[in-house]
């Protein structure tokens, strides 16, 4: 065998590992992973995407919601980035997702972000001294446990609005009629909404919380397995107008209500300073713990925040305040002043009492 025949063959090799190389790489590129990675996203101001009919947007300083960036890790290099990339966080899809397809998921974000704005527009505007009217509209399926009959037959995400032929708006009723009228076994008729479409089905009613039920003498209760979310429509003194974009989920409710009370009223509640801040909130003007906070206060620090709301530590299980000085504290963020609020009141009276910013 001759050079050239060896050289034609070792460049034959050669070519046949690249291309079996390209082809596992290729193969790798598409071959998913159960995970999901957490980073710090954006700290946004809110006066562009919060307008309060006849409100009041200025301000020298700035109020902004925060948001934790979720990504599909859909291979393996995405999984190797997120185990080498700073401030990042690996879950597992099941830890996100709860067994939720990517429909029902979907449905439960834009829920729960359309809930956080209705709630922050009670809020606001009720600190603002402002009275809202609140339509229930249907009862939101926010997940479905596995014992449910109606596990395979109802969604999340689904809106129910009659039960046995009754129209049904509110959780509280559901729950009062499923005690007083029916029993395990029993059948009952649902219509409901899913995706713009109206569907029919008929679930067998379960015993609820059989292991608490050991006393013979307290009545059983009984239900259809799911954890069931009044779905509402407000009447508005004024029109509100939120434009969220893309963010989804709860976490902004906080400093949504902020930003609707500061334009609802006069004065400059921000006193020249950039505050950031995170927390669900209620009709009640209540703030909720939210997940993702320590990536929160990275978000916030790169964006020059000054003032941190965190929502207050009250129960036992409360853990925002604790993680999220903890986290300041490991980053040496001395320049951002957390402040843990249990209430939509407590964070207007620290801006209230809060001296003007100097050299603005």
């Amino acid at each position: 065998m001759n050079k050239q025949q060896d050289s034609s063959r070792f460049l034959g090799k050669k070519n046949l590992r690249g291309a079996l190389l390209t082809v596992v790489f290729a193969i790798t590129f598409f071959i998913p992973t159960p995970y999901y990675i957490y980073q710090p996203g954006t700290a946004e101001e809110l006066s562009p995407k919060v307008t309060v009919e006849g409100g009041e947007k200025d301000e020298q300083g700035t109020l902004m919601l925060t948001t934790v960036m979720s990504i599909k890790a859909s291979n393996i290099y995405y999984l190797a980035y997120g185990y080498v990339a700073p401030h990042s966080e690996l879950r597992r899809e099941e830890e996100v997702k709860q067994g939720m397809s990517d429909a029902e998921y979907e449905r439960l974000l834009k829920h729960m972000m359309d809930t956080s704005q209705q709630n922050a527009i009670i809020a606001g505007l009720h600190s603002a001294g402002e009275e809202v009217k609140i339509d229930n509209k249907g009862i939101f399926v926010k997940s479905i446990v596995p014992a449910s009959k109606a596990a395979g037959v109802l969604e999340v995400g689904d809106v129910i609005t009659k039960v046995d032929g009754k129209a049904m708006t509110r959780a509280e009723d559901l729950i009062d009629y499923m005690n007083h009228n029916k029993k395990p076994g029993d059948r009952v008729e649902l219509t409901y909404s899913r995706d713009g479409a109206t569907k029919k089905s008929t679930i067998e009613v379960v015993e609820l919380g059989v292991e608490n039920q050991t006393d013979p003498g307290v009545p059983k209760k009984v239900g259809l397995g799911i954890l069931p979310e009044n779905e509402i429509s407000l009447d508005l003194p004024r029109k509100v107008t939120i434009n969220a974009e893309d963010i989804g989920g709860p976490s902004a409710g906080l400093m949504f209500s902020l930003e609707i009370y500061s334009q609802a009223t006069k004065g400059d509640l921000t006193k020249g300073y950039r505050i950031a801040g995170t927390g669900t909130m209620n009709q009640k003007g209540e703030v909720g713990q939210i997940g993702g906070i320590r990536h929160k206060i990275v978000a916030a620090h790169e964006e020059g925040a000054e003032i941190f709301f965190s929502p207050a530590d009250v129960d036992a299980e409360d853990a925002n305040t604790k993680d999220i000085l903890d986290e300041a504290e490991k980053l040496g963020y001395k320049d951002i002043k957390v402040v843990p609020v249990a209430t939509l009141q407590e964070a207007i009276d620290y801006l209230e009492k809060l001296p003007p910013k100097t050299g603005k």
